[in-house]
């Protein structure tokens, strides 16, 4: 019987961490440290599609027998893309920006066999409609659930599923950040099969 190759998360997410362990992959996680920034004119699906791939090559720099799996997130409102605030002034301003709007949430996924120097990938976009948000409900919710690290600066695994009127996706684990149905059909491709 083969030996399953080690794999290994591209990034410091705890949120990703913790979807690989719900379909029982516990892996080491590393972070990439690349620049996350868009390049001039590129699109918010080719950004979050490049960034993914270069995660999972800089870390296959280091762990050339693995599979390394790489994923980013780019969050859009009409043209405007929303980063990750950093800071609770930034995630208000975001949140009053989102309030009634509808965000779509680009999560690219790479799965990068290192020992191959081949790739899988793909972008599965979640389309997210915000309710109306009072002044005083988004500072109750910052103070809450302190999403400083996320995209659009609501989790919607947690108490940021409260902002939200409807979420439409074909795969309800990429708005957390990591799409699971993709990347177990990319790991069967790859001869690693769940469960």
């Amino acid at each position: 019987m083969a030996t399953r190759p080690l794999i290994v998360l591209a990034s410091s997410s705890v949120y990703r961490k913790a979807l690989l362990a719900r379909i029982g992959i516990d892996c080491p996680a590393l972070a990439p440290d690349i620049d996350e920034s868009p390049l001039p004119g590129e699109t918010p699906v080719a950004t979050a599609l490049r960034l993914a791939g270069a995660k999972a090559r800089k870390i296959g720099e280091r762990e050339p027998a693995s599979l390394i799996i790489g994923s980013d997130q780019v969050a859009v409102l009409g043209t405007r893309v929303l980063g990750k605030p950093g800071t609770h002034a930034a995630a208000t301003e975001q949140l009053r920006t989102m309030s009634g709007n509808t965000v779509t949430f680009h999560t690219a996924l790479c799965l990068l066999n290192a020992a191959a120097a081949s790739m899988h990938t793909a972008c599965v976009p979640t389309t997210v409609r915000f309710r109306k948000l009072e002044a005083a409900q988004i500072e109750r919710y910052l103070q809450q659930d302190q999403p400083y690290d996320c995209a659009g600066s609501a989790k919607i695994e947690s108490l940021g599923i409260v902002l939200v009127e409807r979420v439409e996706s074909e795969d309800p684990t990429a708005l957390i950040g990591l799409p699971l149905i993709a990347l177990v059909g990319m790991l069967r491709q790859e001869g690693v099969v769940i469960p």
